[in-house]
């Protein structure tokens, strides 16, 4: 009698094992590739490989440089400043007012003598915490959502998706301003959280509103992935479902994750810009980009341009170098790409 793997073989029913063994082979033959067995298969390990996937694009590599400087300038603000970025407004102080970059002031002062330098160095590490600490709480939020409702399916599938949908369909910006504005960060007493004008606040208020596309992304990555012949292997095999989630789902789901990620970090930074430039960001004696944005609005055509100049610049270099890091990891992390 000839044997299952012989051709022309009568076909029998497989055991367990068999059955595991079977579902991984119908992967490989299938084409479906993960990032690992790509890497075996070309003979480098998974870090030298994801590393020439992303040093294939010289603009991410470029994003990657610049975005360490500005990160390592904003962690190392304290020693790199050249003095107090919100002094007491002395005659000493104010005497310096208004003057344009020099080699004691690089980049110049503010309208109060304030040094602009040292502003912009302590702007950039408000900006960058909000934008790291949203993206963080985000992608939390919406990988746990987005999973459950994609792993389980039915009635959970559809309950999530429409709390979801509930998020999505809010105003943002109106209710980043009213809540910015509210006097009771609280809500009432309901709870205890901090003021959306300070920075722990406004990463919770900006994370609350920008975790719906990181779920919908997600759930959808699921229902496609847990149809997989080698997701069918591993339940024959008898593993639970948090070691296919684990395993399988969310290792082959790292590439939109990484990607929301990036987006989600120059999003949450532009919207605390925003709301700063309006008013009901981050206040004093806080210092962001958007607040010295804001303050120097009416220096535009004049001497003084240069107080919304710098802060401008720094903050599109900053979210454009985020973006260029996201596309390239994008790419290098993609199981489908080609070397």
């Amino acid at each position: 009698m000839s044997s299952v793997g012989e051709p022309g073989g009568p076909v029998r029913r497989s055991g367990v094992g068999e059955l595991a063994t079977t579902g991984t082979n119908a992967l490989f033959d299938s084409g479906v590739r993960t990032a690992d067995e790509l890497a075996r298969h070309s003979g480098e390990g998974p870090p030298q490989s994801f590393g020439r996937r992303f040093a294939r694009h010289p603009l991410a590599v470029a994003g990657a440089v610049v975005l360490l400087v500005l990160t390592l300038a904003a962690v190392f603000a304290p020693v790199l400043a050249p003095s107090d970025p919100t002094p007491l407004l002395t005659n000493a102080v104010l005497a310096d007012a208004r003057q344009g970059p020099s080699w004691e002031h690089p980049i110049g002062t503010d309208k109060l003598g304030r040094d602009q330098l040292s502003r912009v160095l302590y702007g950039l590490r408000v900006s960058l915490t909000v934008g790291v600490g949203v993206a963080l709480l985000s992608v939390v939020a919406g990988v746990a959502i987005g999973a459950w409702a994609g792993w389980r399916g039915g009635w959970v599938d559809s309950a999530l998706m429409r709390f979801t949908d509930l998020f999505l369909v809010i105003p943002a910006l109106v209710v980043l301003l009213v809540v910015a504005n509210n006097p009771d960060p609280s809500f009432f007493g309901l709870f205890d959280l901090p003021p959306a004008t300070k920075v722990p606040g406004m990463v919770l208020l900006l994370a609350a509103l920008g975790w719906m596309p990181m779920a919908r992304i997600v759930r959808g990555e699921f229902l496609s992935l847990r149809e997989r012949d080698y997701v069918e292997a591993s339940r024959a095999a008898g593993a639970s479902s948090w070691r296919i989630v684990f395993t399988h789902l969310l290792p082959n789901t790292i590439g939109p994750i990484v990607v929301f990620a990036t987006l989600a970090i120059g999003i949450a930074i532009l919207n605390e810009s925003v709301l700063s430039f309006l008013g009901a960001g981050v206040q004093y004696p806080a210092v962001s980009l958007g607040q010295m944005i804001a303050d120097a609005e009416d220096t535009v055509g004049t001497d003084l341009a240069y107080l919304i100049f710098y802060p401008g610049l720094v903050l599109f270099t900053l979210v454009l170098a985020v973006n260029l890091v996201g596309d390239g990891l994008r790419d290098a992390i993609d199981p489908h790409s080609r070397g």
